[in-house]
């Protein structure tokens, strides 16, 4: 019965062309502005590490001094080096790291490269395994070379095909900032979008091509990125180890809910513990956070992008209106062909079904044509300056979803049409023929 409908839905777009080429291209427009903004929120807001989004916790103290204090007040984003440095040597997590950015100056030993500049982060062995990193040679270090202070670097693959030719670089040196490193690993091309781990900088930017062991990286007095927050009396050096400054993010892995709520009470006791030690001077105020978590609270998903994708659905409803009235139309001036029918047995649910045949026929064809409005439209996305445009890609997924929603919204759009075509009485046609 089905291919009996398409069959009548395929020689009335015959009949009315233009009408049919109308309906469309108001679905095609409206889907292909729809996914376009639907696919830049779906990447931007998708979760960067699904096999471990819910055991990963990003962990907020308050150190503060009481001044300017407000009930209910959020923690600081970030966590002192003396905090940092304790919660991982008390080691109370599965696994946990610490961690800042920063930058290293790198000086080639091939003679055809002039020195250069590259993106570093410094944190402590657990970084690998918790976030994985992947490599595609070697490993990163262990807890003892943090403690040992070792000069041990991981690379990208892009800054080792850049300084060893893509060759196993395990046991080479390289030098940075004037001090030789033995690279230990290489990663495969890692990296997280967004960069859930430090939102402080680029959200959307790559993963840095040099990690350093974060012990190293201060006895080094290497240059750090990123934001910083002092109170107090910092003195010569805001990185010191007891500076009054929050500048370092800090990560727990927790395998279960009962292990987190656990890790919690560790951070409230804590706080307890530094506000009696005179460290801090705020009521206990520590969170805990997941990924996902994490990641809506600092509202990673850019405002404007939010604002245009409700736009794309506010435009595909005006044009599904558009298509209802174009639908109604055609689907009366057949009200004489509906009468015969009518008249020669088909029931109300048959005229009912054959209309939405129809409709369903003319959002597919608007799905296709929307498919291909949505990549161009995604095209021009890529061309912006911002830091996300280069992820705004369609997936599978989001393909399946384009030919659905194309074929839901025609179907809705064919709803009232589709009733009022039913509604036909086979005399009154049959009288006026």
């Amino acid at each position: 019965m089905f291919a009996y409908y398409f069959n009548l839905a395929l020689r009335s777009f015959k009949r009315n062309k233009a009408l049919t080429a109308l309906m469309v291209l108001a679905i095609a427009l409206g889907i292909g502005a729809c996914m376009t903004t639907l696919t830049v929120f779906h990447v931007l807001s998708g979760d960067p590490i699904p096999q471990k989004s819910d055991k990963l916790y990003f962990v907020q103290l308050d150190p503060r001094t009481r001044q300017g204090m407000q009930p209910g007040e959020e923690p600081e984003d970030q966590v002192t080096r003396f905090d940092a440095e304790t919660l991982l040597r008390e080691k109370r997590a599965d696994r946990q790291a610490m961690m800042t950015g920063g930058g290293v100056s790198v000086t080639p030993q091939r003679k055809e490269l002039a020195p250069f500049t590259a993106s570093a982060r410094y944190t402590s062995a657990d970084f690998f395994p918790m976030f994985e990193t992947g490599f595609l040679y070697g490993g990163g270090w262990s807890a003892k070379e943090d403690g040992n202070r070792a000069r041990v670097a991981v690379i990208s693959k892009s800054l080792n095909d850049k300084l060893f030719g893509g060759a196993n670089s395990v046991g080479r040196q390289v030098r940075l900032d004037q001090a030789d490193f033995t690279v230990v690993g290489v990663t495969d091309g890692w990296k997280m979008n967004p960069r859930f781990y430090d939102l402080n900088s680029d959200r959307y930017g790559g993963a840095e091509e040099v990690l350093l062991p974060f012990s190293t990286s201060r006895d080094l007095e290497m240059s750090r990125n990123g934001s910083m927050n002092c109170w107090g009396n910092t003195g010569a050096d805001a990185t010191d180890l007891n500076a009054p400054c929050v500048w370092i993010q800090y990560w727990a892995e927790l395998g279960t809910p009962a292990k987190a709520a656990a890790y919690r009470d560790y951070l409230a006791s804590y706080s307890e513990q530094q506000r009696k030690a005179g460290r801090y001077e705020r009521p206990a105020n520590a969170r805990l956070r997941n990924v996902m978590d994490w990641l809506d609270y600092q509202r990673v998903v850019p405002g404007d992008v939010i604002l245009q994708m409700w736009l794309g659905f506010g435009f595909l409803l005006v044009c599904l209106v558009n298509t209802v009235g174009l639908l109604l139309a055609k689907f009366l001036r057949r009200s004489g062909e509906i009468g015969v029918r009518r008249a020669l047995g088909a029931s109300r649910r048959a005229i009912f079904v054959q209309c939405l045949v129809e409709a369903g026929t003319i959002g597919m064809a608007g799905g296709i044509i929307g498919l291909g409005l949505s990549l161009l439209g995604l095209w021009l996305v890529r061309q912006q300056p911002s830091s996300y445009a280069k992820l705004a890609h369609l997936d599978p997924g989001m393909l399946l979803v384009t030919f659905a929603l194309a074929i839901v919204a025609s179907l809705l759009a064919g709803l009232l049409p589709a009733w009022r075509a039913m509604q036909v009485t086979p005399a009154v046609q049959l009288k006026t023929q």
